[in-house]
């Protein structure tokens, strides 16, 4: 090799190396901001507040984020979820999370209720940036599906159970139910509470009996969701790229185009259709019995499909909608690890029934959710994505799903078939235990 090579290649390696990035960082750029921040988190002087919970949030959600891409298999099944989820509850669970970082996250999650900001913006964009056939036709079809999952994973869930030796009625009480129940909040809790009283026991002791099913379920859905988006890669017929019915139309925006440029103005009118839109859900919500993220959607469909919004408002909250769904989905799924997954209830459902009992309930709703919808005239990659997200943690979970697909543009059906498929079951189940108990 001559001198002029070696000097040629020499001088090639500063540039790949600042090629390389960590989320939208480069990674000259991503190590000096990490530094900082861990330096403020192991002196104790990380902000306990927003600031210093979305550096660490960010920062750690890009870093694994960008493992889960890399890394071979796991890129296949939903890495980026699968690490941004799972390596914080580890890390709090061996006390490796430092309590700064800890608190700052939790200030950030919780008291100021980060992600149900990054929620309400995503729902509001994926309605308001739909066409109204697409709206239409999605809200009215999703359910077919649903409703034919959910009784074949009861089915084959139980089948399963009593291959393994459990009765059907704890298979379904206490493993499918938690499973398609909603989430944690919005499930584990009140069913913990009915069953409390109809069983006599101790709230907590039905408590961590359930959870291990809701959160291995929810595994299983982020697997599938990243499997059918390996999938839709290869097969283009099966793909709607966000999509959830075919309409012959690719696209799939209506006025807010993908390739609209960005404007500034109306990414702030997005979020204040975003907020404005959540605060209606939560006032009427006392007066209505429906959860409040349930009347946001409606009221969401409803300003789409009477055309009360200029289209430019209809674009802010798309373009808004897009602005958190590229940045923030990672942090968002740090913080649910770190806060809301327990690493010992995880690792302790893992034994061989109970793994099978809830993949097989999961792979059954998925699967059926695939063909009913490809009947239906729906992308089927879509379609079992939707129906995936029935066995998700509320809102949170469907964020992890879509997000192992990379399909958060149809947060608003997945909220649907999370919240109201969810509360269905559980009045189902609390009915039910009344005959049989």
């Amino acid at each position: 090799m001559t001198d002029t090579a070696i000097k040629v290649e020499d001088a090639a390696e500063p540039s790949a190396l600042a090629a390389l990035k960590i989320g939208p960082l480069p990674i000259t750029v991503y190590v000096p901001a990490a530094l900082v921040c861990a330096a403020a988190v192991y002196s104790g002087k990380l902000p306990n507040d927003v600031i210093g919970g979305l550096s660490v949030l960010m920062l750690l959600g890009f870093l694994l984020g960008k493992l889960g891409q890399t890394i071979p298999l796991l890129k296949r099944i939903g890495g980026t979820a699968i690490m941004c989820l799972f390596v914080p509850a580890a890390l709090v669970a061996y006390g490796l999370m430092p309590e700064t970082a800890l608190k700052a996250m939790a200030t950030t999650f919780r008291t100021a209720n980060f992600q149900y900001f990054f929620i309400a913006c995503l729902v509001a964009g994926s309605i308001l940036g739909m066409p109204h056939r697409v709206l239409v036709q999605g809200f009215l079809r999703m359910f077919v599906p649903l409703l034919v999952g959910t009784l074949s994973a009861i089915a084959i869930g139980v089948t399963v159970g009593l291959l393994f030796g459990h009765s059907p009625k704890e298979t379904f009480f206490f493993v499918i139910i938690p499973i398609i129940g909603g989430g944690l909040a919005e499930g584990v809790l009140p069913l913990s509470i009915a069953y409390a009283e109809m069983l006599h026991r101790p709230q907590g002791e039905l408590v961590a009996q359930m959870v291990p099913a809701a959160l291995l379920g929810n595994v299983v859905a982020i697997v599938a969701a990243g499997l059918l988006a390996r999938l839709a890669e290869k097969r283009r017929d099966l793909n709607g790229r966000g999509m959830l019915v075919k309409t012959g139309d690719d696209d799939i925006l209506g006025p807010a185009r993908s390739d609209h440029p960005i404007d500034l103005g109306l990414l702030g009118a997005g979020i204040v259709l975003s907020c404005v839109l959540f605060v209606l859900g939560m006032v009427l919500a006392p007066y209505t019995g429906i959860p409040g993220p349930i009347l946001m959607i409606i009221a969401a469909v409803a300003l789409k499909l009477t055309k009360l919004l200029p289209a430019e408002m209809e674009l802010g909250a798309y373009q808004i909608n897009k602005f958190m769904s590229t940045n923030l989905t990672f942090a968002i799924l740090v913080a649910m690890g770190a806060l809301l997954v327990s690493w010992q209830q995880l690792v302790a459902s893992f034994n061989p029934g109970y793994i099978a009992i809830c993949t097989t309930t999961v792979l059954a709703m998925v699967t059926s959710g695939f063909f009913v919808g490809k009947w239906l005239n729906m992308y089927p990659v879509e379609a079992a994505i939707v129906t995936a997200c029935h066995s998700g943690l509320g809102g949170t979970g469907d964020v992890a799903i879509l997000g192992a697909a990379d399909r958060m543009g149809l947060m608003a059906f997945a909220q649907i078939a999370t919240r109201v498929g969810g509360a269905i079951m559980i009045v189902i189940a609390t009915l039910a235990m009344k005959v049989v108990y």
